[in-house]
């Protein structure tokens, strides 16, 4: 027994322990970071929720074709009781016609008790209403599974922005580096004749506004974190590292050849659902012309006593019981379901226009899309030139300048355009990745 006792509290540690290090974790890829939101995020949580109560409706449903069963019971005391005007002379000639008279037929006391059930033979409405639940049901998934895709896209292009925001802070930090550095020197030179107080000046403002570009980026960076946990429904306070890079991430036109099907867009595929559910709201009301019909069943006990003490007498309790269907036939509802019916043929004449409607947005985003990615990656590839090319010059400039060929003029200026093509270059990758994101969901094909 003890060692029993002993095991199962070393393995119910093992496992506090095993969840723990999972909670202090710290290294995320991007799809650990979607497979994180998809336990934790409340907008995936709460529309999973939404599913479930889906899910009750059509048990809800159901319940109304099974056996309705009801137990009734009562006791009532009658302080004063029901009276009805009786001409006494029914009941005695003699009496002269008129002659009224107050009687009561009810007890002081009474009492029942009873058991009936009601089972549904026939009702349309049932079974169409069946069938409307199952597809609210299949609605709510997908709107489940919109909401999946909503939260890859905030989640992915919050991760990209991280990874942007991280190799821009290492260049700021090395630029910074580079300009203390050559701050340094200069002053040196200055100290010792070899260089002007003004070209100190230069690389004074400069150092000055790379430190404060510095510390504005480490907090845009902390930010641009705070929102990834943000949208992976993570704690502010937990810390996360990054594990992808950017050199990984592949730019591929995810086009189908022509073969695109517009139902692979989640929008497309809720409203041919929304169609369905017209559908069947038509046939509810153009069903509710049939008649219904219910089986019943009663059986209880009943009785009366104008004493107390006898009241719950077993002998005085008389049974009673009843069988029976019900029948209720629609003759005329002023039109009623007449106008329901043309309100729902209109409705789906309505979402069916939609569908074109549709069909030219995915159209038109697909190739919104396409044409961004395409112009993003010759602008970012553009511009990895033009910061190479303001790196190269800036280095034979910085050569000049130290072999007393060039001016430092000349080095503050070739340090802002490099420091320019670096900024250019990075919102244009950053501008790349989120093209490539929404493209992929143009073409429904963003998923965990």
């Amino acid at each position: 027994m003890r060692f029993k006792l002993s095991f199962v509290l070393g393995f119910m540690l093992l496992t506090v322990l095993a969840r723990a290090q999972e909670d202090t974790r710290v290294a995320f890829s991007l799809k650990e970071c979607i497979d994180y939101a998809m336990l934790h995020n409340q907008d995936i949580l709460n529309s999973a929720i939404e599913k479930e109560i889906a899910e009750t409706q059509v048990g809800e449903t159901l319940s109304q074709g099974l056996p309705q069963v009801n137990i009734n019971a009562g006791v009532n005391y009658n302080f004063e009781p029901q009276k009805s005007l009786l001409d006494v002379s029914t009941f005695d000639p003699t009496i002269p016609a008129g002659n009224e008279q107050a009687v009561s037929f009810q007890q002081k006391y009474d009492g029942n008790a009873a058991v009936s059930l009601s089972q549904l033979i026939f009702d349309g409405s049932f079974f169409v209403g069946l069938q409307a639940s199952k597809t609210y049901k299949e609605l709510s998934t997908k709107e489940y599974i919109k909401t999946e895709i909503d939260v890859v896209e905030a989640i992915s292009k919050a991760y990209y922005n991280v990874l942007v925001s991280e190799e821009r802070l290492i260049l700021i930090r090395t630029n910074y580096s580079r300009v203390d550095t050559m701050l340094y020197e200069t002053s040196v030179m200055l100290d010792n004749g070899f260089a002007e107080r003004i070209d100190v000046s230069r690389l004074k403002v400069q150092h000055n506004n790379l430190k404060v570009e510095l510390e504005n980026t480490e907090k845009l960076l902390d930010l641009s974190r705070d929102m990834l946990k943000f949208q992976m429904g993570m704690p502010l306070a937990h810390p996360i590292e990054l594990t992808d890079e950017l050199e990984e991430v592949v730019f591929e036109d995810p086009s189908t050849d022509g073969d695109f099907n517009y139902a692979s867009r989640i929008e497309y595929s809720q409203l041919q659902t929304n169609v369905a559910l017209a559908n069947l709201d038509l046939k509810n009301n153009k069903i509710k012309y049939l008649p219904t019909l219910y089986a019943n069943l009663s059986y209880g006990y009943n009785t009366q006593t104008s004493d107390q003490d006898l009241l719950f007498k077993r002998e005085r309790w008389l049974n009673y019981g009843l069988v029976g269907v019900s029948l209720s036939i629609p003759v005329f509802d002023g039109f009623l379901k007449s106008n329901k019916i043309q309100k729902n043929k209109l409705e789906i004449k309505q979402l069916n226009n939609s569908f074109e409607q549709l069909e030219n947005s995915i159209d038109l985003e697909i190739k919104e899309a396409s044409i961004n990615m395409q112009t993003s990656l010759k602008q970012m590839q553009a511009q990895k030139e033009n910061m190479e090319l303001a790196e190269e010059i800036y280095d034979v400039t910085s050569i000049k300048y130290k072999e007393g060929v060039g001016s430092n003029l000349e080095v503050v200026e070739a340090e802002a355009d490099y420091k320019e093509a670096q900024t250019n270059y990075y919102n244009a990758l950053f501008n790349a990745l989120v093209a490539k994101v929404e493209l992929e969901k143009a073409y429904g094909q963003l998923h965990k």
